[in-house]
Order: C-alpha cells, then sequence, then structure tokens
C-alpha cells in the first residue's frame, strides 16, 4: 500500500510538472490583463483579436498547408519503406534500420543547420518549397516506425494462404495487408502532422519572409513584448496538437488482430 501511494504520488508530482506550466498558459489565455501579472477578470477578447490578425491567419495557412503535403509525402514514403523492409529480404537490415532512426536522434538545431546548407547549395530560396521537403524528411522515420512496429505483428502467412487462393501480390497486399495496416498508418499520419504543426527548430533555418508558420509567428511576437494574443494562440496550438495525438492513439488501440 505504501509502495502504490508513493508510485501514485510520483506520478502525480511528474504529470504536474508537465502540464501546470501549459493550464496556466490556457487560463492566463481569457484574463483580461495585458501583461498578465495579475489575474483581472474573464474575457474572450484576445482569440477575438487572434482570429482577427491577419499575420497569424496567413501563418496558420502556411503551417497547415506544410503540415498537410509533408504529412502526405511521409506517409506514403514511410508506409512504402516500412513495407519493402518487412516483406523483401534486405543485405544488412540493421543498418538501413540504423539509417531510418538516425533523423530522430540528430538535434534539430544540426537539422535545421544542415537543411540550411543543403538548399543553399542547391540555390534553392527558402520557401514553402523547402519547408516541405524538410518537414518530410523528418517525418518520414516517424511514419516508417509506427508502420513497422505494426507489420511485425502481422502473420505474413495471410498473403501467402491468399495467394494459395489465386490473388496475385498486388491484390492480396491490397484486400490483406492494407487494411490490416490502415490505423497504424493513419496513426503514423496524425502524428507526423502533429509535430509537422509543432515544429520550430528546422523551420526557422528553411523558411522564407513570406512562408512564416505558427512557430516562428509566436517567437517573432515574443521578442519585443508578451502580447497576451501569444497565450491565445499557443493554447489553441497546443489544443489542436492534443487532439492528433489523442486520434493517433485511439487508431493505434483499435487495430484489429489477425486470427
Amino acid at each position: 500500500m505504501r509502495s502504490s501511494r508513493a508510485l501514485t504520488a510520483a506520478a502525480a508530482l511528474t504529470f504536474g510538472f508537465l502540464y501546470l506550466p501549459i493550464l496556466v498558459l490556457i487560463v492566463f489565455s481569457f484574463n483580461a490583463s495585458r501583461y498578465g501579472a495579475g489575474w483581472q477578470g474573464f474575457t474572450f477578447d484576445w482569440y477575438r483579436r487572434l482570429f482577427g490578425n491577419r499575420a497569424i491567419l496567413s501563418s496558420a495557412v502556411h503551417s497547415f498547408w506544410v503540415a498537410g503535403i509533408s504529412c502526405a509525402a511521409a506517409t506514403v514514403l514511410g508506409t512504402s519503406a516500412a513495407v519493402a523492409q518487412g516483406r523483401f529480404f534486405w543485405r544488412r537490415a540493421r543498418l538501413w534500420e540504423s539509417l531510418f532512426f538516425a533523423p530522430l536522434l540528430i538535434p534539430e538545431l544540426m537539422m535545421g543547420v544542415g537543411f540550411l546548407l543543403f538548399f543553399g547549395l542547391l540555390g534553392w530560396r527558402s520557401g514553402l518549397a523547402t519547408l516541405i521537403v524538410a518537414h518530410t524528411t523528418f517525418n518520414l522515420p516517424i511514419v516508417w516506425l509506427i508502420v513497422r512496429a505494426r507489420l511485425k505483428k502481422l502473420d505474413p502467412r495471410l498473403e501467402d494462404a491468399a495467394m494459395d487462393l489465386g490473388a496475385t501480390r498486388w491484390t492480396a497486399f491490397r484486400r490483406i495487408t492494407l487494411p490490416l495496416l490502415a490505423p497504424a498508418i493513419l496513426s503514423g499520419a496524425l502524428m507526423a502532422f502533429a509535430i509537422s504543426l509543432d515544429d520550430f527548430f528546422i523551420s526557422f533555418f528553411v523558411a522564407g519572409p513570406a512562408s512564416t508558420t505558427l512557430p516562428i509567428q509566436i517567437y517573432s511576437m515574443l521578442k519585443f513584448s508578451i502580447d497576451p494574443q501569444v497565450n491565445a494562440l499557443s493554447a489553441a496550438l497546443f489544443l489542436a496538437s492534443m487532439v492528433l495525438v489523442v486520434l493517433a492513439w485511439l487508431a493505434q488501440g483499435e487495430q484489429p488482430h489477425a486470427q
């Protein structure tokens, strides 16, 4: 009993440490005070100003475009890579797996500088195109990891049985494997979208002056003074990310199991 209470208390402290600052941010996004030093009443004024701010709306459009396109590209490429690695023989398979893991382990600051130099060598001007390429690159391993984990749990004999009954390899994949992978693919896509939406470091290096994303917009608004609209924008961005993460978790939890 004592051990259980101690673990519960430790878990509560951990969650408090993680989420109390975010809770304070959300609460103060409704604070009537412009400086946020003390509570001066409840208001929706900062949210009304937020949705009337053209710079913020423009950066939101950029963020959603980049997140949507990079998420779609990363989902197709990551799923294809996971299936190819899981269903075909690769020499030095562990080396290839390590290469897929590498972008997840490299610090984002280093990746941002690397993308900046790489695009400079290619002669590409910073903008939405460079943002999409960069976001696709660091989202691809995330999709690959989720789909690969699900694929390892599937019995490959299901495809073999379908082909024994006359189905082609493509038909067996489309009718058997793909439906079983669909929840993992959806989960990977939602995670990729959420991470792309929240990314700052890499976007800061590869975004152009006309392709500002929401995290960069928040940073620019905080450079000179604390604007209460930042609280409202951060709260909205956090809630959107949490919705995507929960949807991804639900998709993973409802995967069908092969009999």
